[in-house]
């Protein structure tokens, strides 16, 4: 099974607009990936829901506990400073570092620059998809 990493993008996607996001979601709830999460990206997706998309306090509480159930929480043992543009994806780096993530599942530009930090592949969510479910999952049935 594979361990990944989601960039915060992929949380407000996925709880906000739905589609693949939330797709990759439910195959961490199906166990068919690991996902590793930190408190960092938890509240930098809680911020981002509240203060962008005006979720309650509520809501976001019950998001948070839905994610909780199907992640695994790390705690990264060292701060990373790689990526000078914008300093919070450094977090996304930290928990891939802490959990041994194969992959980091993000549309960030400044992230897919990275390519990749230590064992952990920066890529994007349609070539996870493909890594899990191959690339015919795009044709129509």
């Amino acid at each position: 099974m594979h361990t990944v990493t989601l960039d915060t993008n992929i949380y407000i996607s996925a709880l906000e607009f739905g589609g693949t996001p939330l797709r990759l979601l439910r195959m961490a709830v199906d166990h068919i990936i690991e996902v590793a999460i930190s408190q960092p990206i938890i509240d930098e997706t809680r911020r981002v829901l509240r203060n962008k998309f005006g979720w309650s306090e509520e809501r976001l509480n019950e998001a948070e506990e839905w994610i909780r159930s199907f992640t695994r929480l790390v705690t990264p043992e060292r701060r990373i400073d790689v990526i000078k543009e914008d300093p919070p994806d450094n977090r996304i780096l930290e928990c891939a570092a802490t959990s041994g993530s194969a992959y980091i599942v993000s549309g960030d530009k400044d992230l897919l620059r990275v390519g990749q930090y230590g064992n952990a592949r920066v890529i994007k969510m349609a070539d996870m998809l493909d890594e899990v479910e191959g690339p015919d999952w795009r044709s129509p049935a």
